[in-house]
């Protein structure tokens, strides 16, 4: 386990979306993992959202994982346009849990099932301008068709 996941429970901590984004922006990905029903937790939170359990460490996982379902996103903010459409897709993660994201890759390349990767990336201007100022640094993630 990193240090980072051994911190308090504080905004640099992995438990929380500031300390989730800033381990991401290091290379690092962290899903909270409940001790008391096994959940893997993303984004990770202090408590579980499957039991309701407060026994949740942040661990380390793995950034592989299979599409577990996906669409295209035809009609985005106006912010972008220029990108639609594009794809997003649940992505199962390969130590549990799911996680949203987009997908680098036209709709009609992806299935159900197709092997990914995840990739960090700094968001784009468009991409900032819809975040809450707070967030505006944050790391975007993208997965990757891996294979």
């Amino acid at each position: 386990m990193s240090d980072r996941a051994d911190r308090p429970l504080d905004a640099e901590s992995p438990l929380t979306l500031p300390g989730f984004f800033a381990a991401l922006d290091d290379g690092e990905l962290f899903g909270g993992v409940c001790t008391d029903c096994g959940a893997v937790l993303f984004p990770p939170r202090p408590t579980c959202y499957n039991c309701g359990g407060t026994n949740v460490s942040a661990e380390p996982q793995p950034k592989t994982g299979t599409v577990y379902t996906y669409t295209a996103v035809h009609s985005p903010p106006p912010q972008l346009d220029d990108d639609a459409p594009y794809t997003i897709a649940v992505v199962e993660l390969d130590g549990g849990g799911r996680l949203l994201g987009r997908v680098d890759a036209p709709y009609e390349a992806v299935e159900i099932g197709d092997e990914v990767r995840l990739r960090v990336r700094e968001p784009t201007d468009d991409e900032r301008a819809l975040a809450l100022e707070y967030e505006r640094e944050w790391p975007m993630h993208v997965f990757d068709l891996d294979g």
